[in-house]
């Protein structure tokens, strides 16, 4: 990782990316709690992991990286659905909250920007994977 890469990741976790990748990891847990929302605690958990390190990293659909599955498809559509509506929605108002808390300084700026790309994250995050970015 790049040094400021590490630098900008520490700050993240001061500016909101902690409090919001507890978040993730929350929804994450009383997903597999109900059994069947196990597919969908993976995805929290993978997001998570996105949400307390997010610089040096991106997002790409699941499909470019390892081919089509059931998660890339008709079934993740669906499941991107029915995550929208019971926290997908919850996830994304908590990032723009915190954007929008970051916007007001002009340090926060980048933070407020990775803030936006996880609320659009959190409405769908079935299908997707996180990768090193490629430079």
């Amino acid at each position: 990782m790049a040094p400021v890469n590490f630098l900008m990741n520490i700050l993240w976790l001061v500016l909101g990316g902690l409090w919001l990748g507890i978040g993730w990891y929350l929804a994450g847990v009383v997903m597999a709690i109900t059994i069947i929302g196990i597919p969908w605690a993976r995805a929290c958990f993978v997001m998570g992991n996105l949400s307390f390190w997010p610089f040096g990293k991106e997002v790409v659909d699941r499909r470019d990286v390892s081919g089509p599955d059931l998660g890339t498809g008709t079934f993740g559509f669906i499941g991107n659905v029915i995550w929208f509506v019971l926290a997908g929605v919850w996830l994304a108002i908590g990032h723009l909250l915190a954007a929008v808390a970051n916007f007001v300084t002009i340090i926060g700026i980048p933070f407020a920007l990775q803030h936006l790309k996880l609320a659009g994250l959190a409405l769908a995050p079935i299908g997707k994977t996180v990768i090193d970015k490629r430079y």
